[in-house]
């Protein structure tokens, strides 16, 4: 007979982390309190990774390029297996989102911690999302919810219907990557054909969807936690606004200037879109914010980078919740029990050139790193580390808390002050400079503002 949930509760007690750097990390304090074993992977290039020596299991399992190594399924599940791992956490990146992964790691009959393989494909095609969440009453952005035909004369109909501007998105898209803004009528087809290769070349599929293009929003996120016994629960929101060629930058919660009867609305239509397509773990879904109304965009199915604002404001360790969600535990808190407190920041420090920003790889000959109250640095850098060119460029996120907004920018000021790093060049002086930003400081942003604020500063 199957197990029950309450049967599986508790199945493993040593989980393999199959990923790298800060959120490895992470995950690995988060297991130790928990009372389980970590198995740490790596690729060659990161054989003397500080959290390889922490780990009860260290295992190399490829070459230094990521899709030989953490790309490689075939690799983590036999790290998996002879390591005795009866889990497997994926982080952020790489096959966090992999729905076929998920499929694999349970058919291995290995648990993994994170959604299901069908929540995962539902929420990671953009267009079934948008369906899902327009069924949850969860407010979309303008546009339909199927892909565009090839027809050229029903897609000019599209257009005209929603109105210019539109943008174009690949339906398996992320990070950014697969869109294109239309402004008019005249660029429309260029656009379209443009980002079909885009998409197939970067996503597998050719498939687009469109909506309207909001020219002033904000990024507003919301952070979901559910349990596979039908109970779930939103931990506030965050503003990811301050973002450079849709990569975020800064992340803080809440998100400056939401009342909380705007916003309460949208999270708990999140949550009932969690209960109705099954969702168990932890999840994010993503909106622009324009003019007091809400429009959903995505969700990462996934544990999220700036998961530590939300932790600091909430007080609720995310990453061990998730973990207790896979062994099948009941969530240990109501809705009435989430209260937000304070004001967070989350700044990402890049091994890159300030100015260029392309990335910087070497060994880091200092570390100096801000201690105090209300601060918290997540790396896995020392003094004497080599910075891969092999990998994203993040090697640090310094966040702070504090009792308002106004303090937690203060706080930050004095810790990005305190952060020397050498050897390789950061992007720390361009974070200094942001925060010392008036309209920033005011919370007057959009997802737009960061971008044009870097135009000036190479201007003058």
């Amino acid at each position: 007979m199957p197990e029950t949930l309450e049967q599986s509760a508790g199945r493993f007690d040593t989980v393999l982390i199959a990923n790298r750097g800060e959120i490895a990390v992470r995950i690995q304090r988060a297991c130790r309190e928990l009372g389980l074993k970590t198995v740490a992977i790596c690729s060659e290039a990161d054989r003397q990774a500080p959290y390889g020596k922490t780990a009860d299991s260290f295992l190399c399992i490829g070459p230094s390029t990521a899709a030989k190594s953490y790309l490689n399924q075939d690799a983590i599940l036999l790290a998996a297996r002879l390591a005795g791992a009866g889990a497997i956490h994926p982080g952020y990146g790489f096959l966090s989102e992999n729905a076929a992964f998920a499929d694999a790691v349970e058919k291995a009959g290995l648990v993994f911690i994170g959604p299901t393989a069908s929540s995962i494909a539902i929420m990671g095609d953009k267009i079934s999302a948008k369906r899902a969440m327009m069924a949850a009453g969860v407010p979309c952005v303008p546009g339909p919810d199927t892909a565009l035909p090839d027809d050229p004369a029903t897609i000019e109909r599209i257009a005209l219907e929603i109105g210019y501007p539109v943008i174009i998105k690949a339906a398996g898209g992320g990070g950014g990557r697969g869109m294109r803004v239309v402004p008019k009528a005249d660029v429309l087809h260029e656009a379209i054909a443009l980002t079909r290769e885009e998409a197939r070349k970067a996503f597998g599929s050719r498939s687009l969807y469109m909506e309207k293009f909001l020219e002033h929003p904000r990024h507003i996120e919301i952070q979901v936690i559910c349990d596979d016994h039908g109970n779930a629960v939103w931990l506030g929101h965050r503003d990811c606004s301050m973002q450079r060629r849709h990569q975020k930058v800064v992340e803080e919660a809440p998100a400056p200037g939401i009342a909380p009867d705007i916003i309460q609305p949208v999270g708990l239509a999140c949550v009932q879109a969690c209960l109705q397509i099954g969702y168990r773990g932890v999840g994010t879904f993503e909106f622009l914010y324009e003019d007091g109304a809400f429009y959903f965009i995505e969700m990462n199915t996934r544990l999220q980078v700036e998961h530590p604002v939300t932790e600091m404001t909430s007080g609720v360790d995310i990453v061990q919740a998730q973990i207790r969600a896979a062994q099948g535990h009941v969530l240990d808190l109501i809705q009435g029990d989430v209260t937000c407190e304070g004001h967070s920041f989350e700044c990402r420090i890049n091994a890159e050139d300030p100015g260029t920003f392309l990335p910087s790889a070497g060994v880091v000959t200092h570390l100096a790193l801000p201690e105090g109250p209300g601060i918290r640095v997540d790396t896995h850098i020392h003094a004497g580390y080599k910075v891969s060119p092999y990998y994203d460029s993040l090697i640090a996120k310094l966040i702070v808390h504090a009792p308002t907004r106004a303090e937690a920018m203060a706080r930050m000021r004095e810790a990005l002050a305190g952060t020397e790093i050498e050897g390789i060049s950061t992007n720390i002086s361009f974070l200094r400079a942001l925060f010392e930003d008036g309209p920033f400081a005011q919370g007057e942003t959009d997802i737009h503002y960061l971008e044009q604020w870097l135009k000036l500063r190479r201007a003058a």
